[in-house]
């Protein structure tokens, strides 16, 4: 039976940041990571959250990730924001690239941000929230190893590639967060019942032949299931436009696994565009997001996306978060000096 314990988001944060920093991380980039760790779990999504912290710690301990890394930030444009992670962590990156997105879209009215040499950002609307608190709509793209094959085709070639979307609100929320996958299901969702010895569902993943299966561990040497049959495949080229060609980032299909210790840095990108909508909509964007966002929350049975992670997030600052305690083990076998990650 799994056993559960509650811990605060500060718990959570200082657990996360404390093994990041015992693996070799320094603190300046441990730290982003951590209070995204936090965020994660209060959002509900517990195979982005701590049980992503051993792994993370493994691959700055193999390499696949360099945890001292120093990202360095250039404005080509006025409009473009450009970063190098020099592949470290994502999370370091895009707060570095933020200071200078969210006040350059506030003068322009838009402006992007481009991120390449990078690692695994976590949860992508986790990044547009932030814009979406800054008053600004949010959009992000981020490319992954490839995972999901072409139609008609077995081979992997793009990766999960989630896409995001945040419109402000009045409360300090989001009016509207939109975070999504190109796949049926997030690839982590499908290690994390590898690893907990758990069937999938129909419809996640597929085996090297491009049957469905419903083991994991098959699922995880063929590809992931596209959401939506080839609409899913040509989301995902979407993202990879944006998050690796526009990038100038590794594509999918040459980038190492980010589970694992093999191969050297990924080296995959993310793109993000602010908008003022203030700006574009004449002064009523607000009115419209409201109208809409109205039409689907009024109708019984109906919900927004975004809405499950919102209800968990407020809960979550008062109550705190149930854990694994299998994951809170991995992690303290981290802090124990001497111990391998």
């Amino acid at each position: 039976m799994t056993e559960y314990k509650t811990l605060s988001l500060a718990d959570i944060e200082e657990l996360s940041f404390n093994a990041l920093v015992a693996a070799g991380t320094s603190e300046e980039n441990a730290r982003p990571l951590a209070v995204a760790t936090a965020a994660t779990e209060a959002d509900g999504i517990a195979s982005h959250g701590l049980a992503y912290i051993p792994i993370y710690c493994e691959h700055v301990q193999c390499g696949k990730v360099d945890g001292r890394a120093n990202p360095s930030l250039e404005t080509p444009r006025p409009g473009v924001v450009r970063v190098d992670a020099a592949t470290g962590f994502a999370h370091v990156a895009i707060d570095l690239g933020f200071e200078t997105l969210i006040p350059a879209a506030r003068t322009q009215g838009i402006a992007a941000l481009t991120i390449n040499n990078s690692y695994n950002c976590g949860v992508l609307g986790y990044h547009t929230y932030r814009l979406a608190q800054a008053g600004l709509v949010g959009l992000g793209f981020t490319n992954a190893p490839a995972s999901i094959a072409p139609s008609g085709g077995s081979r992997p070639v793009v990766g999960t590639n989630p896409f995001s979307i945040a419109a402000p609100g009045t409360d300090g929320q989001p009016a509207l967060l939109i975070d999504q996958s190109a796949s049926t299901i997030a690839k982590s969702e499908v290690m994390k019942h590898a690893r907990e010895g758990k069937a999938i569902p129909i419809g996640w993943a597929l085996d090297p032949d491009g049957n469905p299966t419903t083991d994991p561990s098959v699922g995880l040497k063929g590809s992931m299931a596209p959401s939506g049959g080839y609409k899913g495949v040509g989301v995902a080229l979407l993202t990879e436009v944006m998050a690796a060609a526009l990038t100038g980032a590794t594509l999918g299909m040459h980038a190492s696994p980010f589970s694992g210790t093999a191969g050297g840095p990924p080296k995959t990108g993310q793109f993000f565009i602010a908008i003022d909508p203030a700006t574009t909509s004449n002064g009523l964007f607000s009115t419209a997001i409201s109208d809409l966002v109205d039409a689907i929350r009024f109708q019984d049975g109906a919900h927004l996306p975004g809405d499950g992670r919102r209800a968990n997030r407020l809960s979550a600052r008062k109550d705190g978060v149930s854990v694994n305690t299998a994951t809170l083990a991995k992690i303290e076998a981290v802090l124990k000096p001497g111990s391998g990650s």
